[in-house]
Order: structure tokens, then sequence, then C-alpha cells
């Protein structure tokens, strides 16, 4: 593994700073700085961005982020005990890297960042979909970031990406298609990270659309994925039983069949659903 930069390898970092990753929030460190930059590279050009990055760990991404020519990275780090290795990248890249020490849901990083903005993380697995879906349904469209880069589980990220009528079909396709075009850039095995999880992980890249690409209310579309799939083997008038009183109308107003279920109806369908509710 050659150097990124004139910091020690990760592993050391680890050893100096007794950073032994935690389950309870949901961390795997990546320790290959070669993988961490090829990471960063699925991102694009970020020479003239700022970059949002959720739970840095040890720094190897925000290493790699840096090292591939970020305008700036704002790292947002939940655990205090890795703020000690942050403000040693931070001394390396002066002016370039802002580290919080607080936790992802909670905070509101637009004051920190200047357009335009992209978000590149190996996010810990207990907030990852949380997150996701807070940045594919904000109140108001294009939202602050033009890409998201990001790591989940292998079947989270094949989640993101389904087609109707998969196994893998569900409410995270759905809202992912609506506004941003995705793909799976990379796979990543389980011996790259420490610990290895028990699963395999991969890259999921989405780009924001200027405008989705059906009208909907973002909350009620949400809502409507949200409980359509939550029973998603019933029919859908018995999986929406409670969203309205007429659902069995609305559903064939919208040009659904009352007696689908939730893994036959495509995006456009599910958006002249929520219009309807």
């Amino acid at each position: 593994m050659s150097a990124i930069d004139a910091l020690p390898p990760l592993r050391q970092v680890i050893t100096d700073h007794g950073l032994s990753a935690r389950k309870s929030l949901g961390q795997n460190f990546l320790l290959d700085l070669n993988l961490t930059s090829k990471i960063a590279r699925q991102a694009g050009d970020l020479s003239g961005c700022d970059v949002l990055e959720i739970g840095p760990g040890p720094g190897g991404l925000t290493r790699g982020l840096l090292s591939e020519g970020a305008r700036k990275v704002l790292a947002i780090e939940k655990d205090a005990r890795c703020l000690p290795a942050l403000s040693e990248i931070e001394a390396a890249y002066p002016g370039r890297l802002d580290v919080i020490n607080a936790d992802a849901l909670e905070l509101d990083p637009l004051m920190y960042l200047t357009p335009p903005i992209r978000v590149v993380a190996n996010l810990p697995y207990n907030v990852g979909t949380e997150l996701l879906i807070r940045w594919l349904t904000p109140a108001n469209w294009p939202p602050y970031w033009d890409s998201l880069t990001l790591m989940f589980q292998r079947e989270v990220a094949e989640r993101i990406v389904a087609q109707p009528r998969s196994k893998t079909y569900g409410r995270l396709a759905v809202l992912a298609s609506w506004r941003c075009d995705a793909r799976i850039a990379m796979h990543l095995p389980p011996e790259a990270f420490t610990p290895p999880p028990k699963v395999s992980s991969a890259v999921v890249h989405l780009t924001a659309l200027p405008e989705p690409r059906f009208p909907a209310d973002a909350k009620v579309l949400e809502r409507v994925v949200a409980k359509a799939f939550n029973q998603r083997r019933k029919m859908l008038r018995a999986a929406l039983k409670g969203v309205a009183p007429d659902i069995e109308d609305r559903l064939i107003t919208a040009g659904i069949k009352p007696t689908d279920r939730a893994e036959t109806v495509g995006l456009e369908q599910f958006c002249a659903l929520a219009e309807l509710i």
C-alpha cells in the first residue's frame, strides 16, 4: 500500500489513539488508503467542491478526499475518541478540513458549507438508511447537495438501485429513482474493513436530478411507499387501508389495481397515487 500523504498508515493511527471500532456506533474502519482514494474518485472532480463526510472515524476516507483535491471537507464525527486523529489530518491539510463533534442526525451542516456540495461517506450502519431518506426527501428540490457517494451494506445498496418486480425493490428504490440517477459504483469485501463485517459492502453514487421525474409531495410519497412496502405481501387495498377511506378508488384512478402488490407498482404510479392523496 503506497502512501497518499505524509501522515502515518491508518493501522498506526488506530494503535496510537486506541481506536478500536465500536459496534454500538456502527463502526467498521477502512484501512487501505488506496481504497479510500478510489472511493473518493467515484464522486468525480472535487477540486471545486465542499464535501460533507459523516462518520470519518480515524480519517481514512477523509485523507482520500483531501488527497484527491477536495476544496474543503466537513467531517461530522460523533465519537470523540477520533478527534485527536482527525486533528492531525487537519494540521496536514491547512484550511481544508473542518471537524465537528456531533450527531449527524441532529446537525444542519449547511451553515458550514459553500456550494457546490457533494456528500461522500462510509456511513455508520446504524444511521445510514435514515440519513439517505432525509437527503432524498427535503422540503425543497433541488437539494443542497449535487451528489451522494455512500457506502452501505451490499444488500442496502442493491435495494437503492432495484427495479420493480424484483425482490429488492422497495421504498429506497422508489425514493432514489424519483429524484436521482443511482448506480452501484464499486463493491468491497468484508476483509477490506476492520473489524470485518459479516456482509459485503458497496458504494452507491446518486446524482440529483434538476427536478423530480414526476410531481408528488415528498412526505406524502414517502408515507405511502413506506406503508405499501411494510406489508409487501398484502394487496395494496389492504396495505394502504388506513391512508384514505376511499383508497380503492384512488388506486384505480392512479392506474393501480387494488389487488396489486407494492413490488409490481412503478414510480410513476406511486407518484400519481401520492398526488391523489
